[in-house]
């Protein structure tokens, strides 16, 4: 097993023993399962309110890093739920759902003789509605509209008959034909926005009304707007106020979410600022781990053939060097040197350093290269330690 999990492993149960509520933890479940199966007894957390006391110096850190790494769940705010709206509804009717009524063709060129033949078909159709014969005005009305499709008081007089049957959709489909062929029909918004009302669509009556009124306004139409008008102004305010409501629960998760960023960026910047302060502090008094790069077989030293002289150094460099080796050697010094240290990290110089610890005799093939050249020069010098 790696020493350094065997260490890491001491020094947790370490923690554990000095304050055993680590192990109430959530992410150190599987660890507390593992100690059950072994018969082994897990202390409340109450029980260790105590313990809490003498956590030892030394592992506050080693917490905190445990604390950062599982931070506490963060629960989402409940969906917004809209209320209910009391509205007036006491005159919406079901809507009428036959089959879509007879249109005509508003692209066709109309004759003279169909119109006259049209604007007949309407005067039948307001004696019969005077006569109480809604169907048959419906009729005549029909053929007025296929005889002269183009004209928009034939559909806006057709939608007025079909809301005094009491079918909106049919009113609102013919009230829409005429506002195509004539975008400022006062009597097309005005069937219109009855119709509406009569379905409890609210905020489009209220338009259709209102726009009704600014073209030609009328009696009938302020009585519909005085009981549209106070259930489409519930509707608006109820929106708007979730909306607000909505839009500042987003703000909230954003504005969550954006401090969560920064607490992870400043966690992440304080490790890397503890870890830098500690290698410093640990200075160069030897190289854990080996040379940069694994330097094989070691450097040559004096008194072996073909070596660098003044080294003293058999069998090449240790995994960790202290300050000072024979022949008066301070490796310090090599640490020191931010030249040989970047050119340690250079792949290409590391390769020729290898070389010649592998085989000294190759040390004139690398003698031409400029970059390895200097690198081995310094290091001869600094084997060879002070004249």
């Amino acid at each position: 097993m790696d020493e350094s999990k065997v260490e890491q492993l001491k020094q947790f149960i370490e923690q554990c023993k000095s304050n055993p509520t680590i192990l109430s933890y959530p992410s150190l479940s599987f660890f507390r399962e593992y100690i059950e199966s072994l018969g082994g007894k897990i202390p409340s957390p109450a029980s260790d309110h105590k313990a809490k006391s003498h956590v030892v110096d030394e592992s506050d850190e080693d917490m905190e890093d445990i604390e950062d790494a599982h931070p506490p769940h963060e629960e989402e705010e409940p969906e917004i739920v809209e209320s209910d709206i009391e509205l007036d509804e006491g005159d919406v009717i079901e809507p009428d759902d036959e089959p879509p009524q007879k249109m005509g063709d508003p692209s066709v060129e109309v004759s003279e003789e169909n119109r006259d033949a049209a604007q007949e078909a309407k005067s039948q159709a307001m004696e019969a509605i005077s006569e109480g014969k809604i169907d048959e005005a419906i009729e005549h009305l029909t053929k007025a509209i296929l005889l002269n499709p183009t004209s928009a008081i034939m559909y806006a007089a057709r939608a007025s008959v079909y809301i005094k049957m009491k079918k909106p959709n049919a009113a609102i489909r013919d009230a829409t034909a005429a506002l195509e062929i004539n975008p400022d029909s006062a009597k097309g918004y005005k069937s219109r926005g009855i119709a509406r009302a009569m379905l409890g669509r609210w905020e489009e009556a209220a338009k259709d009304l209102h726009l009704a009124s600014k073209l030609d306004y009328d009696e009938e139409i302020s009585a519909v707007l005085k009981k549209v008008e106070p259930n489409a102004h519930k509707i608006e305010e109820h929106r708007r106020k979730y909306d607000r409501l909505r839009k500042e629960r987003e703000d909230r998760k954003s504005e969550r979410e954006r401090q969560r960023r920064r607490a992870e960026a400043q966690a992440a910047y304080e490790k890397a600022k503890k870890q830098e302060q500690s290698s410093s502090s640990k200075g160069p008094g030897g190289m854990p781990g080996g040379f940069p790069g694994g330097m094989p077989g070691g450097f040559p030293g004096g008194g072996m053939p073909g070596g660098f002289p003044g080294g003293g150094m058999p069998g090449g460099f240790p995994g960790s060097m202290p300050g000072g080796m024979p022949g008066n050697m301070d490796y310090s010094t090599i640490l020191n040197d931010p030249e040989l240290m970047a050119a340690f990290k250079d792949p290409e110089v590391m390769a020729a350093l290898q070389d010649v610890m592998k085989n000294p005799a190759n040390l004139a093939q690398h003698q031409a290269n400029p970059k390895v050249a200097p690198i081995i020069a310094k290091m001869m010098g600094k084997f060879a330690g002070p004249k």
